[in-house]
């Protein structure tokens, strides 16, 4: 790809990219988010058009691609969002637009033998007859590379592959990797995960507001050196540093039960102190969230907020309570996408903003306007709709409005999954803000660096269990904390 220029309507979005890419080449695509790594995946596909530049694959010019033309000569994208039909066998999805038919007939017995191939292929095992929704989310992963092996891919693009997955997935993913590697496809690896840049790519190029600001050989990239290049500045602390002095319990937790999630969960969270609960994928960390605001059902247990019980038998009897859920998934369960970011902060404060059922907008606008400031979130507008903002620029808005309720305790789950190194740095700064002003704070992270980095007390859970706590976090280590979690 050759000086690559794409504008949307307020937005330079490429600035005169190059990439390049060899076969049997595992080439690291990274930069903050906003720098342009979508956008850039997306003309390679056809999805975008560029205003200019030029595209080549095995020499051979692409043109003015769409995604079949793409397709044909050999590029498949592999989102973070699955694209499979979950009710459909992993065969069909295997298939689905260049089945295999004789007279009219698909031919499933070929597509089996076909599919079977294709997983052997790759040194994995994957009933070419199950239902995709059945799999887990690395399974599915798998099938996608299947797919892409079935339309001959020479090229094979991999948008955050490991976003959900636990530590033994991600390494037979590699594994997969390296298999493909072997046959001479080349692989663009798109992550905000650097510690799997370095072990997996050959080399990076790094993007920074829509222009390629780096290209090294994985011999010369360190970790401090690429998060230089992705933020354009030198951050010396991952970490923001953080001295407050812990107050009397906020949250207290006794015998939280849900069968067969979560068996009798007791925790305390004092006023100002940032608890991390971690484990591995499974483990009951979200469920123990959803029972804590109401969105599921609790068996059993009590909840105790300052001193006193609370009956949480719904999202708003949480939030009534003071207790406020950042989910993991702030797409599909944070945020509704198609609206405004103003609307999006509006809608769980109506009760604040409205009168006689009007809703006063200069109040509502005013208030908004307070936390664009205070959190430091980058919009266009007011009524710029949420599904256009960066993932760091997204967790914050969900944070606002929050914030707006004045919540006592707030649970963050996995709150910086698919945002950018320095977008993250915001956010662990805005976590310390909030447990200085007084909040419990409840920090949900499979990232064990994360884990020890912010947290002043760790829970371990294992099979919908606590199963250990680390109060020395400054001497504990991730084997210490791995140890805890596979009992």
């Amino acid at each position: 790809m050759t000086g690559i220029q794409k504008r949307f309507p307020g937005v330079h979005a490429l600035r005169g990219v190059d990439l390049r890419l060899e076969s049997g080449e595992v080439l690291a695509l990274v930069g903050e988010n906003g720098a342009g790594k979508s956008t850039l995946i997306k003309t390679l596909s056809g999805a975008h058009r560029p205003d200019s530049g030029s595209i080549e694959v095995n020499g051979v010019p692409l043109g003015q691609a769409n995604p079949l033309t793409a397709q044909r000569a050999g590029v498949s994208v592999i989102y973070q969002e699955l694209n499979l039909a979950p009710a459909m066998s992993v065969q069909d999805n295997i298939f689905l637009g260049h089945e295999r038919t004789r007279l009219g007939w698909i031919r499933s017995g070929e597509e089996q033998s076909r599919a079977t191939q294709l997983f052997e292929e790759i040194g994995v095992r994957v009933d070419p007859a199950a239902i995709c929704r059945q799999l887990s989310i690395a399974e599915q992963q798998v099938v996608e590379i299947a797919k892409a092996l079935s339309v001959d891919a020479r090229i094979i693009v991999m948008d955050e592959p490991t976003a959900a997955l636990t530590p033994v997935e991600v390494e037979r993913l590699f594994a997969v990797i390296r298999e493909l590697k072997s046959r001479g496809i080349g692989i663009i690896y798109v992550s905000h995960r650097l510690g799997e840049v370095l072990e997996i790519a050959d080399r990076v190029t790094v993007l920074r507001d829509g222009e390629t600001v780096g290209e090294l050989p994985i011999q010369e990239v360190t970790r401090d050196g690429l998060i230089e290049l992705m933020v354009g500045r030198n951050l010396k602390d991952e970490y923001p540093p953080r001295e407050v002095e812990l107050g009397e319990p906020r949250l207290a937790v006794e015998g939280l039960s849900r069968t067969p999630d979560v068996r009798d969960v007791s925790l305390t969270i004092r006023r100002g102190e940032i608890v991390a609960l971690t484990g591995l994928v499974g483990s009951g960390r979200t469920e123990t969230a959803r029972l804590l605001f109401g969105a599921d059902r609790r068996d059993s247990g009590k909840i105790i907020v300052d001193g006193q019980t609370v009956d949480i038998r719904r999202p708003r009897d949480a939030v009534a309570a003071g207790v406020c859920l950042l989910t993991e998934d702030r797409k599909s369960q944070g945020l509704v996408l198609g609206h405004s970011v103003l609307h999006n902060f509006g809608l769980p404060n109506l009760g604040r903003f409205s009168r006689w059922g009007w809703v006063r907008q200069r109040q509502e606008m005013n208030a908004f306007d307070g936390y664009v400031q205070q959190l430091g979130i980058r919009i266009a507008s007011r009524r710029q709709r949420a599904e256009t903002l960066s993932g760091g620029n997204q967790q914050k808005i969900v944070l606002a409005k929050w914030l707006e309720q004045n919540a006592r305790v707030i649970i963050f789950d996995e709150p910086t999954r698919g945002i950018d190194v320095g977008a993250k740095f915001e956010i662990y700064s805005l976590l310390n803000e909030l447990a200085a002003k007084g909040k419990a704070i409840l920090m949900i992270s499979s990232e064990l660096p994360e884990v020890l980095g912010m947290a002043d007390r760790i829970l371990v859970m294992h099979s919908g269990r606590i199963t250990g706590e680390i109060e020395d976090v400054p001497g504990a280590t991730q084997k210490q904390i791995m140890e805890l979690a596979i009992q």
